[in-house]
């Protein structure tokens, strides 16, 4: 039962960042060109440090663990695949909302693979969370900056997607929990898939779209987020 809550717990806030993230971009009243421009990029450079960080401290170390080298390697191209064909199928029916895709499809199986972490008994569990939650909240900034420049949703109905997204969290860690404890091929090629998956995204979207010409600062901020990844390595990781 104390591993359910803390599981929750975890899952919680994980999922509480959306909407944070989301909160923080509807500020705009200080100076808003240059929020839009410099600040925007580099949180969205951060966020790809973040997820750089649990790719290459959590997911594929994790997933290489759980499952041989062959199948790890199917695993991370069909993620890549997978999140290639999702990308075209949204290229084909709507607008670009590259960091809008990227929260929604990273965000699940991680909480997921959280989860089933948690039964494991890992000590890298405390880590992906912290990761989710530091990737989700620069996800949710620019995705919300995404949605309002399409100018067709108000800030409490985006503010109301956000909250609902966030309840994914507890609900995906403990379904991790309780269904793949026992499972740990599956959990692994979750892990892998989504690590591929990222990768995918973060040289197709993210990374070509926090690039600003003649600005220093989302490069730097890039680094700062995969330090926070080492940073959260080397105290919550591998003990």
């Amino acid at each position: 039962m104390k591993d359910i809550i803390l599981s929750l717990v975890y899952g919680a806030f994980a999922g509480l960042m959306i909407p944070v993230g989301g909160y923080l971009a509807s500020v705009e009243r200080i100076q808003p060109r240059w929020l839009e421009q410099e600040v925007r990029h580099s949180v969205m450079a951060f966020g790809g440090g973040i997820l750089m960080a649990a790719v290459a401290f959590v997911l594929v170390p994790q997933g290489l663990e759980l499952m041989p080298i062959w199948a790890a390697l199917v695993a991370f191209f069909a993620g890549g695949a997978t999140f290639a064909l999702v990308e075209r199928l949204r290229h084909t029916h709507a607008k670009s909302n590259a960091q809008f895709l990227a929260m929604l499809t990273d965000f699940v199986p991680e909480a997921i693979a959280l989860g089933a972490i948690m039964a494991s008994q890992s000590s890298e569990a405390a880590l992906l969370a912290l990761l989710i939650g530091g990737q989700n909240l620069p996800e949710a900034f620019n995705a919300w900056r995404e949605l309002k420049a399409r100018g067709r949703h108000r800030r409490r109905h985006v503010m109301r997607i956000f909250f609902a997204l966030s309840a994914i969290g507890p609900v995906a860690v403990v379904l991790g929990y309780v269904f793949l404890a026992d499972l740990p091929v599956v959990t692994g090629a979750i892990m892998m898939s989504a690590a591929g998956g990222i990768l995918y995204l973060m040289f197709q979207d993210i990374a070509v779209k926090a690039h600003l010409d003649n600005r220093q600062a989302p490069s730097l901020a890039a680094l700062a987020g995969f330090a926070l990844g080492m940073a959260g390595n080397a105290l919550l990781g591998g003990g």
